[in-house]
């Protein structure tokens, strides 16, 4: 029994479809691999992106800024607190007489970089003690001087040393909100010694420790 091979005719009849079938399928997965031709975009880059942090650093001086004290003295801005022993609010007289009045000028400086939001001058307690000798014997010194501390116009304290007690909200008694970087605030003390003042005052004297603060 003979096998007949398809005629050529035939042959390219079948092949036709075959050829066609193939290249459908390759022109499915060239499309399914090329990337879009062309499209609407629009892109922000930010490239400057940052946040850090500010200072508040505290600087008093005296009436012509030949003494500074900072709060950065301590030796960093970690603690930011200082002690200051250059400038003496009282007046540092030892020599006061009856009805005798010493004013000291001061400033205080936010020297940072960010706003004082929050301003106090905390007073610590009044202390009296033996001026040299001969020495009165009066013991209330203290209740007796009188203290008047002023910024400008207005009046933070007005009474006796001892009296002074509490903390002063400096802002507040301004009447501002903040202490702005790089402004600087005034103030004077006078301390009074009454014209009441007998013998039993001589050879006497007060401290009292004077504590400024900032924060923010």
């Amino acid at each position: 029994m003979s096998t007949q091979n398809p005629t050529p005719s035939r042959r390219r009849r079948l092949a036709l479809p075959v050829l066609l079938a193939g290249g459908l399928g390759s022109l499915i997965l060239a499309l399914g691999l090329s990337p879009t031709i062309s499209a609407f975009t629009a892109q922000i880059k930010n490239t400057v992106d940052t946040a850090g942090t500010g200072t508040v650093i505290m600087q008093e001086s005296n009436a012509d800024g030949s003494v500074l004290c900072n709060s950065t003295d301590g030796g960093s801005v970690s603690s930011n607190t200082a002690t200051c022993a250059t400038i003496n609010k009282y007046g540092g007289s030892v020599t006061m007489v009856p009805g005798q009045t010493v004013s000291t000028d001061i400033k205080i400086k936010n020297t940072g970089s960010a706003a004082a939001t929050g301003f106090t001058l905390t007073p610590g307690t009044c202390a009296q003690s033996n001026n040299g000798t001969p020495n009165g014997t009066a013991t209330n010194l203290c209740s007796t001087m009188t203290l008047v501390v002023t910024s400008g116009s207005t009046t933070l304290y007005s009474g006796t040393l001892q009296g002074f007690a509490s903390a002063v909200n400096v802002l507040t008694a301004l009447g501002t909100t903040s202490v702005p970087a790089g402004t600087t605030v005034p103030f004077t003390f006078a301390v009074t010694l009454p014209s009441t003042a007998g013998n039993t005052y001589a050879g006497l004297q007060v401290s009292q420790p004077l504590t400024w603060d900032f924060s923010s």
